[in-house]
């Protein structure tokens, strides 16, 4: 008793005052709470002359957290700033909560609870406890401890009262300093965020800013923001260490077990690991490999729905301070504005590059582009918005195989396509899931995928992919597929990939409309010189040899008629006048049907027998040395014919010039007059007929033919455009 006697000292009054002011000259400096709490306890440690003395701030939890400590002299520390003790059982920490009271207890053994072991396992034995009241609430506890065997003056109790009653003013005004500069620097914090977001950052620039922003104010080893997907898995989308950005961006862990991610998931409300070894599941087993020691996690809410989690970690023994939660989630709360804003500008700035890409490829069926330059169009424009590795556009045929008409390889265009590629949509991958359920699929590692079209992607590099049907006027048409080299597509492909297609289908299906029709166009304009060669061959091999044969049996009975009969001979020369000029009638209809110099010897041979029997001097020069398709040909003959006709009925030309040639698969043909210009398609059926027929084989063709100035014509004809038309015969 002799020894406590003496510790007590004879500070008094002035001492307590003293001390009080030493601790608000300290507050007033702008000291930071951390150090007012420990200032707070070496003050009373010297003024009751304890041999130690700490500072505890209850939680809500039940759990009270060390936030200031003294020893004197050498004695090893019964706690350390940032122990969190549960409260429990008889000794003081847990009386003065349940009380508000101060609270005494002499003996060790005759405590318990896990406060009581943190002290006596160091030696230390009596224990005295005041309440810190701050703002008529019961804010914390202050303790005064004498080592074992010794014992504190029943003055203690009423002394520790009385310095924390007035040392509470100190704590809260240290507080309300710290707060409002934590409040401050928050606002910095967000305003730039906010002005990241207004100049239109993309969302994975705002997350690590505010990955980066949180990381700072809390003093954090490392922070990180998670989407939660449907299928129930954490994406990192955004994370910061003290060193930069952090290496787990982009990972994807599945929930389950106790972790941050997973308490926050199920919870909807904030959590708290301060043993990491406590923790379970993938995100723990991850936390354990980066060393990671404690973690605080609070939801983050956008528009009404849990959208994911943002996270402090630390890698130091102490967990995380107790107001990580408020203030992480305060700052979540407004982050989640910007999340929210930078989302809504990433849709909107979709929406306008889906519409920009619909309407490229729009352009392209419009200028009847072929069906497989429209699929390649498609499958680009999808890749691209939808930052993929590849897009693959298949058609399911009647035959039940499935055709790949479409590929795009991004970055990677050296690797093959399997453009044309065939196979039978069978075991378990997209091609077979999109037929089986009419429904977006998925396949996120292509090392579990069945089937020869999984063995095609997997040499083409596939990990993962994402497919969806394209149904076409009510049928199911095909499917799209995006594909990834890396990690599994993220949620929402499916969702944005079947919003392209729903629109891309139109083009699609006028791709191949307008295909059809120009197949279809072709085989009626080859069908119909087919029909005109076989009637010219007819009146050739038949009418016009039996009127041949006809005039010849006339002449013969017309030698046997004997010198009286001249009225007779008289009739049977006008029959065979007759039968001579209806036979050059019936040449002269079968040349306009099909000429047979075109047939027999080509473009070249029949160009120039239209220029020699043309009315206007017309000069022919035609440098094709290859042999032509018959339907291309033909193409270019009743174009030039109706041409000249034209110059020679409407120009009122002293000449003209027809030239032709071949240059990049297409057969280009100009045929130029110098006459009064003013020609239209619109004017007669002539020149719309040589349009029909031109653009019948895919071809194009132009008129210039201003007034007064002449007129030419110019006609591109694609040699492999009469596909359709059986070409060379």
């Amino acid at each position: 008793m002799g020894d406590s006697s003496e510790r007590s000292g004879g500070h008094g009054a002035a001492g307590e005052q003293a001390a009080l002011r030493r601790v608000a000259v300290l507050v007033a400096r702008g000291a930071t709470p951390d150090e007012v709490f420990a200032a707070v306890a070496e003050e009373a440690g010297q003024l009751l002359a304890t041999d130690a003395t700490g500072v505890f701030r209850y939680a809500a939890d039940d759990t009270t957290t060390c936030v200031g400590q003294w020893v004197r002299g050498s004695e090893a520390a019964p706690f350390t700033v940032g122990t969190r003790l549960r409260l429990g059982g008889r000794n003081v920490l847990t009386l003065v909560s349940q009380t508000a009271r101060s609270a005494r207890v002499e003996q060790a053994e005759a405590a318990s609870g896990e406060p009581l072991t943190v002290g006596r396992d160091r030696g230390f034995g009596p224990v005295v406890g005041a309440p810190v009241t701050v703002e008529g609430r019961l804010w914390g506890v202050m303790i005064a401890m004498a080592l074992a065997g010794k014992s504190l003056p029943l003055t203690t109790e009423a002394r520790l009262a009385r310095f924390t009653e007035l040392a509470a003013t100190a704590i809260a005004n240290a507080q309300a300093r710290a707060a409002l500069r934590n409040f401050a620097d928050e606002q910095a914090a967000l305003r730039r965020v906010a002005t990241l977001v207004a100049g239109g950052a993309l969302p994975e620039e705002v997350f690590a800013a505010v990955a980066a922003e949180a990381g700072r104010l809390l003093s954090a080893d490392v922070t990180g923001i998670a989407r939660y997907d449907p299928a129930g898995i954490a994406t990192t989308v955004g994370g910061w260490t003290g060193d930069g950005p952090s290496p787990l961006l982009g990972y994807k862990a599945h929930l389950g077990g106790r972790n941050i991610q997973t308490l926050v998931f199920q919870t909807g409300h904030p959590a708290r690991i301060d043993q990491m070894h406590d923790a379970s599941g993938e995100p723990a087993a991850v936390a354990h490999q980066y060393g990671f020691r404690s973690a605080v996690g609070v939801p983050v809410t956008v528009e009404g729905r849990l959208w994911g989690v943002m996270m402090v970690v630390s890698r130091s023994a102490e967990p995380l301070p107790l107001t990580a939660e408020a203030r992480l989630a305060g700052f979540t709360g407004l982050a989640a504005i910007a999340i929210a804003d930078a989302q809504a500008r990433s849709q909107l700035r979709g929406f306008a590059d889906e519409q920009a890409a619909l309407r490229r490829v729009a352009t392209l069926v419009a200028r009847g582009a072929p069906p497989e330059e429209v699929f390649t169009a498609v499958t680009g424009e999808a890749g691209q918005l939808l930052r993929a590795d590849y897009m693959i556009l298949s058609r399911y045929d009647p035959d039940g195989l499935v055709t790949v008409i479409g590929a795009w390889a991004g970055a990677d265009p050296g690797r093959p396509l399997p453009i044309g590629l065939r196979l039978e949509p069978t075991g378990q991958n997209i091609q077979a899931l999109v037929l089986e359920t009419r429904q977006p699929a998925r396949v996120d590692d292509y090392l579990a995928a069945s089937g020869a079209f999984a063995d095609t992607f997997r040499d083409l590099g596939f990990r993962a992919s994402v497919g969806v049907p394209i149904w076409v006027e009510g049928r199911l048409w095909g499917f799209m597929i995006a594909g990834s080299r890396s990690t599994p597509l993220p949620a929402g492909t499916e969702a944005r990939l079947a919003e392209f297609t729903e629109l891309a289908a139109t083009a699609l299906a006028n791709a191949e409309a307008q295909a059809a029709l120009t197949a279809s166009r072709a085989r009626i304009v080859a069908a119909a010189d087919q029909t005109r060669r076989r009637v010219e061959r007819d009146l050739h091999d038949g009418a016009q040899q039996r009127l041949v044969s006809l005039a010849l049996r006339l002449r013969a009975e017309q030698a046997t008629l004997p010198p009286e009969a001249e009225e007779v001979a008289e009739r049977l020369e006008g029959a065979v006048a007759d039968a001579i000029g209806l036979q050059e009638k019936l040449r002269e209809i079968s040349h306009g049907l099909y000429p047979a110099v075109l047939a027999e010897s080509g473009l070249r041979p029949a160009l120039r027998a239209l220029a020699r029997r043309s009315a206007v001097p017309v000069n022919v020069d035609v440098q094709v040395t290859e042999e032509l398709p018959k339907p291309v040909e033909t193409a270019a003959y009743y174009a030039v014919s109706e041409a000249l006709t034209n110059v020679a009925k409407h120009a009122r030309a002293s000449a003209a010039d027809v030239e032709v040639a071949v240059e990049d698969g297409l057969l280009q043909v100009r045929v130029r007059d110098d006459g009064c210009g003013g020609a239209d398609f619109s004017r007669g059926s002539g020149l719309t007929g040589v349009k029909d027929r031109v653009e019948a084989f895919g071809g194009q063709i132009s008129l210039r033919s201003p007034k007064g100035d002449g007129t030419i014509l110019e006609i591109t004809l694609p040699l492999d455009g009469a596909s359709g038309a059986n070409p060379k015969k």
